[in-house]
C-alpha cells in the first residue's frame, strides 16, 4: 500500500493499517516498513474478530497460491518482517466512506488473498461515477 499511497490521498482517502502486537513491535514494524500513514494496534483483536477476519493454519503455508504470491512477493522486492503475536492471523482490505458506510470490504481466505490497490481505488470512485469521496482505507 505504501507504493499507492499518493493516488489514494488523491482519490481523496486516507490510509490506515490495524495490526496484532504491542506498541513496540508496531514501532519495529514502521521502522522495518518505511509506512508514514498511521498503524494501528489491536492486541486483543477485537478489531479482527469484528471484521470476520480468519486465522490459517500450517497447512496454508503448503497451498499453490501461497507459493505464488511468497514469488511474487520476493520478486517485487518485498520481505518476511518479524513474526507477531499470531502468525497465522489473516488479514483483510476495507473502505470506509462518510456517514460509517462500508464501501467495500476483502477477507483475505490465505496470506496473499489481498485486494489490489485498483479495485481499493475503484471501490472509492463508486460504481461507474469515477468521483472521488472523502473515504479511509483500512487494512
Amino acid at each position: 500500500m505504501r507504493a499507492h499511497e499518493t493516488a489514494f490521498r488523491e482519490a481523496g482517502a486516507r490510509l490506515a493499517a490495524v495490526g496484532l502486537g504491542d506498541r513496540a513491535y508496531a514501532r519495529a514494524f514502521r521502522e522495518e516498513t518505511g509506512i508514514a500513514f498511521p498503524l494501528l494496534v489491536d492486541e486483543e483483536r477485537k478489531a479482527y474478530r469484528a471484521a470476520g477476519l480468519r486465522s490459517a493454519n500450517l497447512l496454508h503455508l503448503l497451498r499453490r497460491d501461497n507459493a505464488r504470491a511468497r514469488a511474487r512477493a520476493r520478486a517485487a522486492g518485498h520481505r518476511q518482517h518479524h513474526l507477531g503475536q499470531n502468525p497465522f492471523q489473516l488479514g483483510g482490505s476495507f473502505v470506509f466512506g462518510p456517514g460509517n458506510a462500508d464501501l467495500f470490504a476483502h477477507v483475505s481466505e490465505t496470506f496473499g488473498d489481498d485486494a489490489a490497490p485498483a479495485t481499493l481505488l475503484a471501490a472509492l470512485r463508486g460504481p461507474a461515477t469515477g468521483r472521488s469521496s472523502d473515504a479511509g482505507i483500512r487494512g
